[in-house]
């Protein structure tokens, strides 16, 4: 029996092979009764696009990429999980490219690619280059920028509202009672924008409930992982006036944080609240669970994807468009305790 093919699925469906190539595609305009029309004869027939030939006619590698600092950082490995099957189901694959933060590996990526033909178009979340960097970019490279940054205009931007997020988790421990909140992660230089819009947040809860910020209790590190949360713990354990709060700027940041305030003799959250920020798997099943921020990041992953294919499906570039996902406020047993 001969697989199906896209005339066959325009027959039933009772549209033209132009409409089911859009439907297939994602390109053009299809009103909603005429996609469902489409997608019906399309699992009815079990018809499976012809991606090699699609690319060839388009000139395209049918490749995206998707560039991120770490991949030991377990916010990017979820965030991937997602990434990889909404782009299969659009008839993509995915390259997946670590820069390590570094500025010119970050810089030489954007440059190339626009003469480069290994992918079609990429999904980008910069550690090592500014918001002006990212100005001096080819507005005709199909680019969707992830991470918590203001969208300059020229590329797509989708992520959470990184001030009101922070803002909702120094409140959560402020509303517990707690006055000595300490801040980990923040980083005062140009690219630590995330850093920056946390420590917003931070500050403009206390300015809500109208507590001044002990500016000493705001630490810096050079990145959202544990052994710079352990190591900021480890300061902040040492003043002679410890915090009773913690707002810790990833998941990785509280869980260091809070194997140094336990190995301490700390009890948590009884002597100190420790709230994190990505929810990752890893923060539900520590001792204690870490309270967290969770973003959406299955609306993240989609968004970003449906951004960069129509990018790479249209004849001109497209204006940049600034996307918040949705992020929920998730306690835990770091700072409420058993209840």
């Amino acid at each position: 029996m001969r697989d199906a093919t896209l005339r066959d699925v325009a027959l039933l469906a009772g549209v033209s092979p132009r409409t089911v190539s859009n439907v297939v595609n994602g390109y053009a305009r299809v009103t909603d009764h005429t996609r469902a029309k489409v997608e019906r004869a399309i699992a009815e027939l079990g018809y499976r696009p012809n991606v090699l030939a699609r690319n060839l006619v388009y000139g395209r590698s049918g490749q995206l990429a998707v560039v991120v600092p770490y991949l030991d950082t377990p916010y990017f490995a979820e965030l991937l999980q997602a990434i990889i099957p909404r782009a299969r189901d659009r008839g993509y694959n995915v390259l997946i490219d670590q820069t390590d933060g570094d500025p010119e590996h970050e810089r030489d990526l954007v440059r190339r690619a626009g003469r480069a033909l290994l992918f079609d178009g990429m999904i980008f979340s910069p550690l090592g280059l500014s918001q002006d960097d990212l100005t001096a970019v080819d507005p005709s490279l199909p680019l969707v920028v992830l991470g918590e940054r203001v969208s300059n205009g020229v590329f797509d931007h989708v992520g959470i509202d990184d001030v009101a997020a922070s803002r909702e988790a120094t409140a959560h421990l402020i509303g517990l009672g707690r006055r000595r909140i300490a801040a980990i992660g923040d980083q005062p230089y140009p690219t630590g924008e995330a850093a920056q819009l946390r420590t917003r947040g931070y500050r403009q809860a206390h300015a809500d409930a109208g507590l001044p910020v002990d500016e000493s209790l705001v630490i810096p590190t050079p990145r959202f992982n544990r052994a710079d949360g352990s190591g900021a713990m480890r300061r902040l354990l040492d003043r002679p006036d410890p915090p009773d709060a913690v707002f810790c700027y990833s998941d990785l940041v509280a869980l260091g944080a809070l194997h140094v305030a336990v190995e301490h003799g700390l009890r948590v959250p009884e002597d100190l609240a420790l709230i994190g920020y990505d929810d990752i798997e890893e923060g539900r099943y520590s001792n204690p669970p870490i309270s967290t921020i969770s973003p959406d990041k299955a609306a993240i992953a989609a968004t970003a994807v449906d951004r960069v294919l129509d990018r790479i499906g249209s004849a001109e570039p497209l204006p940049g468009v600034e996307v918040r996902a949705a992020h929920r406020l998730i306690p835990r047993r770091s700072t409420v305790g058993r209840g």
